[in-house]
C-alpha cells in the first residue's frame, strides 16, 4: 500500500461557491492538486502555496494529458507518499471518468477518498433558472452523456424508452451532436413542440442560456455559436425560466471587473462582485512589504504605551505594528494605555481582531474626515503615533501638529510594485474590449497599474480619454480619483463611501446608468 491518499473532488461547476465544506478541506490538506479545465480557477487559490499544480484539462482542441496518464500521476504521487486532490469540475461520478481513476487506485493498493461534487446535470439548469423536476410537469429525470453520437450503428442508449418517457432530460456536452439528439427524440415520438433549452458556461458569469423547442432549438444554437461547455435540457420544465431566471438578473451578471488591490486585502471584494454576477479577475499591482529601516518601527512599538494615541490609516499598517510587537517583547496588554484611532471599518475590524477597543472612526473614511473626527479629543501636547506607508500623504500628521499634537511619525510598510506576471495579458484583454471596469482603491494602485501595462500619466489613457476598448476606471473615493485625473486618467465613478462595499455599489450605479455590457 502507498503511504500518500488521493483525494477525489468534485468542484461542481462555474460559481467557485458551489465547493462543498469537505472538498475545501481536501484542497487545504493538498501536496499535489491536479485539476481539470472546469475547475474553477479561484479554486487553485484555496491550496497551500506550497502545493504543486498539475494542469490536466480536456478540451476539444485536445488533451493535456490522456487519461491513461493521469491515472498513472495519481498513483506515482501518492507512492511517493504525498496527499493528492483530484479536482473535476461537477461529480467525479457523472460523467466525470472518476470512477476510472478510482477503479485504477484500487488496483494498484493506492488509497482515495471520494468527495461527491454539485453535478452540472442539476445545477447549471438551476443557474438558469430551469428546476429538473416541478410538481405537475416533471416526477423524473434523466441525465444522458450528450458526447456519444445519437446514430452510430451501436448505440448504448435505449433511443426509443427515452423518446418516449414525459422526464425532463439533461445532455451533459452534447452540444457537437445536438441536432442529432433533437432529431432522434422527435423520430422517437417527442413533441417537436417540446421545450428545450442550451446553457454554455453555467453557473459562470459567462453563463449564456438560449431557449426553443425540440424544432429549432439546434439551428438556434448553431446561429449563436454556442459550445461546449454545455447543458442541454428537454422537456417542460423549461417553461418555467420566464419566471425563475434569478442568475443572469443580477445587477452585475457578465460583467468583467479587474481588482488591483493587493492580494491579501482583494477577497472581500472579490467574493462581493462574484455575488453579484461579476467575473472577477484579481490583478494585485501592489505588494506590502516591510520598512527600509524595521528598527525604527521596533523602536516606535517598544515605546507604544507613552503614547496618548496611536491612529492607524490602514489595514497594512495595523497587521506591520502588530507583527511587531512580539519582536520587541511586547503583547497587546502593552497597548492598553494610548487610545487608538481608525480610518475607516476595515482598519477598526482589523485593530479589533487584537480585542483592541478603537475609540474613533470618522463617518467618512479618508485622512481629512479622520482629522475632523479627531478634533477635540486630541489635546495640545497630546504624543500621537502614526505608523503610516511610506507613500502616505503627509494631510493628517500636519492636521494633528495643527491641533497642538506632537506627531511622531514611522514607516510601518512600504507599498511596492507587484511583479503581475500576467500584466501583458491584461493588456491585451483591455485591448480587445474584454475588461468592462477596472478598480482602483489608493493612488498607488492607479500609478502601479498603469505602469504595468504600458500606460503612463500623459500616455494612453489622457490621449484616448479612459482606458483601452472602452474599460471604466472605477475609485475607491476623492483622493484616489484625484490621483488617477492627476495621471491622465478620467475616472468614470467614484464610491460614496471609501470602503469595498462602496466601490461594488458604484459599480452597479456605474452600469445600472449606463446599460454597458460588453460580455
Amino acid at each position: 500500500m502507498s503511504k500518500g491518499h488521493v483525494f477525489l473532488v468534485g468542484a461542481g461547476p462555474g460559481d467557485p461557491g458551489l465547493l462543498t465544506l469537505k472538498g475545501l478541506e481536501c484542497l487545504r490538506r493538498s501536496d499535489v492538486l491536479v485539476y481539470d479545465r472546469l475547475a474553477a480557477p479561484e479554486l487553485l487559490d484555496w491550496a497551500p502555496a506550497a502545493a504543486r499544480r498539475v494542469y490536466v484539462g480536456k478540451s476539444p482542441a485536445g488533451h493535456a494529458l490522456p487519461q491513461a496518464e493521469i491515472n498513472a500521476l495519481l498513483a506515482r504521487e501518492a507512492g511517493a507518499g504525498h496527499t493528492v486532490t483530484r479536482l473535476k469540475g461537477g461529480d467525479p461520478f457523472v460523467f466525470g471518468r472518476g470512477g476510472e481513476e478510482a477503479l485504477y487506485l484500487a488496483r494498484q493498493g493506492v488509497a482515495f477518498t471520494v468527495v461527491p461534487g454539485v453535478s452540472s446535470a442539476v445545477a447549471v439548469p438551476a443557474y438558469a433558472g430551469i428546476p429538473v423536476t416541478h410538481r405537475g410537469l416533471a416526477s423524473a429525470v434523466s441525465i444522458i452523456t450528450g458526447s456519444e453520437d445519437p446514430l452510430k450503428e451501436e448505440t448504448t442508449l435505449d433511443w426509443g424508452h427515452i423518446a418516449a418517457g414525459r422526464e425532463t432530460l439533461v445532455f451533459l456536452m452534447g452540444m457537437h451532436q445536438l441536432p442529432a439528439i433533437c432529431a432522434r427524440l422527435t423520430a422517437g415520438g417527442r413533441d417537436p413542440a417540446t421545450p428545450a433549452a442550451v446553457i454554455h458556461r453555467g453557473a459562470a458569469p459567462e453563463q449564456v442560456t438560449l431557449t426553443g423547442t425540440l424544432a429549432d432549438i439546434a439551428a438556434r444554437a448553431e446561429q449563436a455559436g454556442l459550445t461546449n461547455p454545455a447543458v442541454i435540457v428537454v422537456g417542460d420544465v423549461v417553461r418555467l425560466r420566464d419566471e425563475l431566471a434569478w442568475w443572469e438578473a443580477k445587477p452585475l451578471f457578465g460583467r468583467r471587473i479587474l481588482v488591483t488591490r493587493p492580494k491579501a486585502q482583494a477577497a472581500g471584494l472579490s467574493a462581493a462582485l462574484r455575488e453579484l454576477g461579476a467575473a472577477v479577475r484579481e490583478f494585485p499591482v501592489i505588494a506590502p512589504a516591510p520598512p527600509v529601516r524595521p528598527e525604527l518601527l521596533a523602536d516606535a512599538v517598544r515605546r507604544a504605551g507613552s503614547f496618548d494615541w496611536i491612529v492607524f490609516t490602514s489595514v497594512n499598517g495595523v497587521r506591520a505594528f502588530m507583527d511587531m510587537l512580539p519582536e520587541t517583547g511586547l503583547d497587546i496588554r502593552d497597548l492598553r494605555g494610548p487610545r487608538l484611532a481608525a480610518i475607516g471599518p476595515q482598519t477598526a475590524r482589523e485593530i479589533e481582531k487584537f480585542r483592541l477597543r478603537v475609540e474613533d472612526l470618522p463617518e467618512r473614511y479618508q485622512a481629512e474626515d479622520l482629522a475632523r473626527a479627531l478634533t477635540g479629543k486630541v489635546r495640545g501636547g497630546a504624543r500621537v503615533l502614526l505608523p503610516r506607508a511610506d507613500l502616505a500623504r503627509p494631510y493628517l500628521a500636519q492636521a494633528l501638529r495643527e491641533m497642538g499634537a506632537a506627531v511622531e511619525e514611522v514607516t510601518a510598510y512600504r507599498t511596492l510594485p507587484a511583479a503581475a506576471e500576467d500584466a501583458a495579458a491584461v493588456q491585451r484583454e483591455l485591448h480587445a474590449g474584454q475588461i468592462d471596469a477596472v478598480t482602483f482603491t489608493s493612488p498607488s494602485t492607479v500609478r502601479a497599474f498603469l505602469g504595468l501595462v504600458g500606460l503612463t500619466a500623459g500616455d494612453g489613457p489622457a490621449a484616448a480619454g479612459g482606458l483601452p476598448g472602452g474599460t471604466a476606471a472605477v475609485s475607491i473615493g476623492p483622493v484616489t480619483s484625484a490621483a488617477a485625473r492627476e495621471m491622465g486618467l478620467p475616472v468614470a465613478a467614484e464610491a460614496e463611501t471609501y470602503t469595498a462595499d462602496g466601490l461594488v455599489a458604484a459599480l452597479c450605479a456605474y452600469f445600472t446608468a449606463t446599460g454597458r455590457k460588453k460580455t
